[in-house]
């Protein structure tokens, strides 16, 4: 007898995301190859997204700054992509056989990240600790301390969700689904925005 699935959601999660012109989707297996010798293929990976999704914005240079806004939503993009790639492969249950995805969708001032993976229930909820103690936190002093337990070796930091909080502006959205077939995996759905 399968268990029912259970469902947490978190922050600005939306169902369906909003149908887009311009998205591209990567996945990724997991037993394609052991994961340190494709850990290399990720930033690769996060790097082609930033280029890709650069080439819809003019070279401009935006105002009060050197740097043009294709410049800085590749610079972003990348960013993003990347960190959001190595949590969801560091994280994933590999045993499960299910691949990590990663989407990207263009709209006229926004570019939403959708990542899933799945994660055993155990790494799920340490995650989910994470992200409630993340919304009920002043962004700028959960930051600093986190920064702090960084510089003293303390581990499980969190520090590329944060980053991409503070010095990106992005906003995210967080489900946690149970799967019938599998109890103890989560599936782990992250979106992230970023407006351009």
């Amino acid at each position: 007898m399968t268990q029912a699935s259970v469902v947490q959601t978190f922050g600005d999660f939306i169902q369906q995301v909003p149908s887009s012109q311009e998205y591209l989707t990567l996945n990724f297996s997991p037993t394609a190859a052991a994961r340190k010798q494709r850990w290399r293929n990720y930033g690769l990976s996060a790097d082609f997204l930033g280029d890709y999704f650069a080439a819809f914005f003019p070279g401009d240079t935006l105002p009060d700054s050197k740097i043009n806004q294709r410049d800085s939503v590749k610079a972003a993009v990348s960013y993003v992509a990347n960190e959001l790639l190595e949590n969801a492969v560091k994280y994933n249950d590999d045993s499960t056989g299910l691949p990590v995805s990663i989407s990207l969708h263009l709209y006229e001032r926004q570019i939403i990240f959708h990542v899933i993976n799945f994660a055993d229930s155990a790494s799920a909820e340490k995650y989910q600790a994470f992200v409630q103690v993340l919304l009920t936190s002043d962004l700028d002093e959960f930051y600093m301390t986190q920064l702090e337990r960084t510089a003293t070796g303390e581990g499980g930091s969190s520090m590329g969700v944060l980053t991409m909080m503070n010095d990106y502006s992005a906003q995210f959205g967080w489900q946690f689904q149970t799967l019938e077939s599998m109890p103890n995996v989560v599936k782990v759905d992250v979106m992230a925005y970023l407006n351009v």
